[in-house]
């Protein structure tokens, strides 16, 4: 097979599948007599990349695989095809968010500590509906506190590889500019599939307000430092 032809059916492919594919992925599109080296696919995902330069559109490479999406620069005006637009995280929940992100494996109560609050049960709740964290065991301690970690949902939707490439102590911005940020960005997904969330989001979160009545004060706050995030 020539190499157009490979970089069109990946292409293809990538516009089609509505979420990321991984290299393997890719190879099991053609017949098991015709499949490409992985050496193959990743040179056309590369120049496919490359073509794309300059472009509304770009290949970006997540947690669970490649995937073309629009860039994120243009967000203010591609957010406009939706009416709605997706409900403000709160404070709180983001915070939980980065807590675990930053210092995975971490119990709830270790997130407690952190933030001076008792975390809500609905912010747990949602980071597992979302699938943004999960239960990676169980720390040896009495009562067995869980211990999370983020899931590559979570690498997916905020455009990450992996961990490292999220932001250290030095580049971490005030967390409302973030919260801004996020009212522009669209989740990757169909019409149907973005008014659900919209409409789950909005039943759970009701308003940052809601959320901070539901936290209880356990303990002065403890300031996150350099140890606390990687520089």
């Amino acid at each position: 097979m020539d190499s157009q032809t490979l970089k069109n059916i990946i292409e293809a492919a990538l516009l089609a599948a509505g979420e990321p594919l991984n290299v393997e992925t890719l190879i099991n599109l053609f017949p098991e007599h015709e499949q490409p080296p992985r050496e193959e696919v990743r040179a056309a995902l590369k120049v496919l990349s490359e073509e794309y330069e300059g472009r509304g559109i770009e290949i970006k490479e997540t947690g669970s695989g490649f995937r073309v999406q629009t860039r994120s620069e243009l967000s203010e005006w591609v957010s406009r095809l939706w009416e709605e637009r997706p409900p403000r995280y709160s404070r709180a929940l983001l915070e939980t968010l980065a807590l675990i992100a930053y210092r995975q494996p971490i119990t709830r109560g270790e997130i407690e500590e952190v933030r001076g609050v008792s975390v809500s049960t609905n912010i747990m709740k949602t980071l597992l509906e979302r699938e943004w964290v999960r239960v990676l065991g169980h720390r040896d301690v009495p009562g067995k506190p869980a211990m999370y970690g983020t899931t590559r949902k979570f690498l997916d939707y905020f455009n990450l590889k992996n961990l490292n490439e999220l932001p250290t102590l030095a580049e971490i911005r005030d967390i409302d500019s973030i919260n801004a940020e996020l009212l522009f960005e669209e989740p990757k997904g169909s019409d149907a599939e973005l008014g659900d969330l919209n409409a789950t989001l909005s039943d759970e979160f009701g308003g940052d307000d809601e959320l901070a009545d539901e936290e209880e004060a356990v303990g002065p706050p403890v300031h996150l430092t350099d140890r606390d995030l990687p520089v």
